[in-house]
């Protein structure tokens, strides 16, 4: 092997780089945490979701009450607390649907090929024991669909994404610095 090189010298380095290389890949710890996530205080033990209302100019029927039901399952799913309907709850937790936008994406020759539907909420977050973490906040989501379809059908193919990505939106603001 001695023979590939020019001179001991550049065999010696070659060998201390592999060494060192390694070395240091055994030696490595992946420490991997979620820095960004807030814990929930010890003394938080309940949460309410009032009705998300929709006072968007356009109304889907559907959304506000999935949305209620689709938060309140991801809470009780995800976190140890505990529901309450009583006005007192630690967390309580309000909103609604602000926007509900139609918009054309792209054209091919002089038609649409492409809509996106915005969904916009207005979230009003109230922490009953530390009044400094209140917060209310504006969400969006965009969601794509092919301009050959009417916003009815449009709406029954992309129903489960927007809930389910309106109510991710809402629990990473509550829940997380994201």
């Amino acid at each position: 092997m001695l023979h590939k090189y020019k001179n001991a010298t550049t065999f010696t380095f070659f060998w201390i780089a592999v060494f060192l290389m390694l070395s240091g890949l055994m030696s490595a710890t992946c420490n991997y945490s979620f820095k960004d996530t807030s814990p929930i205080p010890t003394e938080v033990k309940n949460f309410r979701v009032n009705y998300l209302e929709n006072k968007a100019g356009y109304v889907n029927t559907q959304l506000s009450p999935q949305l209620t039901e689709k938060l309140k399952q991801k809470i009780i799913g995800t976190t140890r607390l505990k529901q309450t309907n009583n006005e007192d709850a630690d967390y309580d937790i309000s909103g609604y649907v602000s926007a509900y936008n139609l918009s054309t994406i792209s054209i091919s020759g002089s038609n649409s090929s492409g809509n996106r539907l915005t969904v916009g909420f207005h979230l009003v977050f109230k922490n009953r024991l530390d009044d400094k973490k209140n917060f209310e906040a504006e969400l969006s989501r965009a969601f794509d669909f092919d301009a050959g379809l009417s916003l009815s059908q449009a709406e029954s193919s992309l129903n489960d994404e927007i809930v389910k990505n309106i109510t991710d939106e809402i629990f990473n603001k509550i829940f997380s610095n994201w």
